[in-house]
């Protein structure tokens, strides 16, 4: 290039000298951790990096001891990393490419995640061929100098073992120590806070991988664990969440599917839902508020990446809160569409508008003309006499299956800001089948007549749900009451008496 000669002329291109390497400062570290990553989206994007390995099992692990919050790990059966691979992983940026199918796409994600939430992140893995072995990052540290801990090939091994279950020939745990939302959880405030953040995180894992997990042998579990004995105080199994799951469409003839010219793309295909009006069903109304969760959901390689939202190209109103399109990215490198680091959002580029204001179905039926019957849709339910309303409840809680809850859920309106009814076997009286602790919420049931219920196998946590929801719905009420009556000593005194007959029955058989 020539050298540059000053010139009142208005230069199209920058002229330059040369050019020079400037690495990021260890202060970059510090970026890191102000992302916004949400504790949800900061979880899904660890086991994003579970599926990417080929994990079948993902158990997600709040270490607990007694009420202290100590660890959150996330252990999985994926393919793991020897010493090379993990030290890239746990370089900022390490990744120079993804396969097309990976979730994985910055290279920033097992970092930014972790570190916004935690002090310390430690990574030990495993592969077929090579022995466990782990890095672990100090905040303070790796804001100094980029430091990384190689942690001691002996403790790899001790925590790889304590997994054996999930990890056996290859996987691969995440720790996140001094958690600083642990941190905030006031004495004996830890079983509030475990539930509600288990909740929230079985909701927006079971939302935003829902095709993953809707899959025969992909599993995703929540557990909490006493971190003394190793035993487990809580197990969930995370239920695919379909924000199109409805039974029947709120609108004959659909979904339909739009296609949309995109400069710079090509065809896009938008299959456009309309829900039924006033459906119970937590995916539905159990995933945000309604204004919020109408609109587009985009999917990037079968992952939800945009849970609703117009993308400027419209508002949300209150009459399109049944309209929901399903779009799925190209696969190839494009400028219309631009997925946020935190994988929560995509931005798109006019073109986007301009494609769906041309968008068409085969017969001809245009992508305007569905936003209009999502609207009629709406409109005319609000017409109709109101729908007799199921008196609500309060909220199911440890000991009933996660199925059994989300039915529960789906069809019974909850009790906002209550704590939810628990259930647990207990040492009680022979003529008693079940006490309710109305202090703690909690139905303790006679481990007598435990075996009645398993078939000889050995209980577990979520054992027995036919007995266990029917007793739900009939202690419900007097779990609500201030004060007991002699009415609903009396039918309690009724329940026990006929279940300790039925259960003996059983037993004599």
């Amino acid at each position: 290039m020539s050298p540059y000669q000053p010139s009142a002329d208005w230069q199209y291109e920058i002229p330059t000298t040369g050019s020079k390497r400037l690495p990021p400062a260890a202060r970059y570290v510090e970026s890191l951790t102000h992302q916004g990553y949400g504790f949800e989206a900061a979880i899904a994007d660890l086991v994003d990096n579970s599926i990417d390995a080929g994990a079948r099992n993902v158990v997600i692990s709040f270490l607990r001891d007694e009420d202290r919050l100590v660890s959150l790990l996330v252990v999985d059966d994926g393919c793991g990393m020897n010493d090379e691979a993990l030290d890239t992983a746990m370089t900022v940026g390490g990744r120079e490419g993804y396969a097309a199918s990976a979730l994985g796409h910055f290279g920033a994600g097992l970092k930014a995640a972790s570190l916004s939430h935690a002090d310390s992140l430690t990574v030990i893995s495993r592969t077929k061929r090579s022995p466990s072995t782990g890095r672990r990052w100090l905040t303070a540290r790796a804001q100094a100098d980029f430091t990384c801990d190689v942690v001691d090939p002996r403790y790899c091994q001790d925590l790889v073992d304590r997994y054996d279950g999930i990890v056996e020939w290859h996987g691969t745990i995440v720790r996140w120590d001094r958690v600083r939302a642990f941190d905030t959880v006031t004495t004996g405030q830890a079983d509030r806070f475990l539930n509600e953040a288990i909740e929230k995180l079985e909701t927006h894992l079971g939302l935003h991988l829902h095709r993953f997990l809707a899959r025969e042998g992909f599993n995703v579990d929540i557990v909490v664990e006493d971190v003394r004995t190793k035993e487990e105080l809580d197990h969930r199994g995370v239920e695919p969440l379909d924000p199109f799951g409805y039974r029947v469409p709120g609108r004959a003839g659909y979904p339909r599917t739009y296609t949309a010219p995109i400069e710079g793309v090509g065809e896009l295909a938008l299959t456009a839902h309309i829900w039924p009006p006033k459906s119970p069903l937590v995916s539905f109304r159990g995933i945000g508020p309604l204004a919020e969760r109408q609109g587009f959901y985009i999917y990037r390689n079968d992952r939800l990446v945009q849970a609703g939202g117009w993308n400027s190209t419209r508002s949300a109103e209150g009459h399109l809160a049944l309209a929901r399109i399903a779009i799925d990215l190209p696969t190839e490198p494009n400028d219309v569409f631009s997925l946020t680091v935190k994988k929560d959002g995509v931005t798109v580029t006019p073109a986007f508008a301009r494609g769906l204001e041309q968008a068409t179905n085969d017969a001809g039926h245009t992508f305007a003309a569905y936003l209009q019957e999502a609207e009629t849709t709406y409109r005319e339910a609000a017409r109709r006499a109101t729908e007799p309303q199921r008196k609500a409840v309060l909220p199911a809680g440890k000991g009933l299956d996660p199925r059994l809850k989300r039915t529960l859920r789906d069809e019974l309106p909850e009790l906002e800001g209550e704590d939810p009814i628990t259930f647990r076997w207990d040492t009680l009286p022979s003529d008693v089948f079940f006490e309710l602790d109305r202090e703690e919420r909690e139905v303790k049931l006679n481990k007598e007549y435990r075996q009645v219920f398993n078939g000889g196998r050995r209980g577990g946590l979520n054992d027995a749900p036919v007995v266990k929801s029917m007793l739900y719905l009939m202690v419900n009420e007097i779990f609500q009451k201030e004060r007991v009556r002699a009415v609903h000593t009396d039918n309690v005194a009724l329940w026990n008496s006929v279940l300790v007959t039925a259960a003996r029955c059983e037993l004599a058989r």
